[in-house]
C-alpha cells in the first residue's frame, strides 16, 4: 500500500485519467474528490462489498431455485 501525504486542495493521479483530490480534513475525517472518466465504477469500500457478496449469491443460485420461482409467477395471458 502506498500512503501519501497531502494538503487541501492537493491531488494525487492514478495513471493519466484518475485524480484524486482532498477537498477537506476535519478532526478525523478526510473528504476526498474524485475525477475520473464515467465508465471506471466508484464504490465505497462497504458498498463494493455488499455487490461482491450478493454476487457471489446469485451465482450460486441453482436451477431448481429457478424453477421454483418461475413457477410461483402468474401464467402470462396470450
Amino acid at each position: 500500500m502506498l500512503i501519501l501525504t497531502r494538503k487541501v486542495g492537493e491531488a494525487i493521479r492514478i495513471g493519466d485519467d484518475i485524480q484524486v483530490v482532498i477537498t477537506a480534513v476535519d478532526q478525523n475525517k478526510v473528504k476526498v474528490g474524485i475525477k475520473s472518466p464515467r465508465h471506471v465504477p466508484i464504490f465505497r469500500e462497504e458498498l463494493y462489498q455488499k455487490i461482491q457478496e450478493e454476487n457471489r449469491q446469485a451465482a450460486a443460485i441453482r436451477a431448481d431455485d429457478l424453477d421454483d420461482v418461475l413457477g410461483s409467477l402468474p401464467a402470462k395471458a396470450t
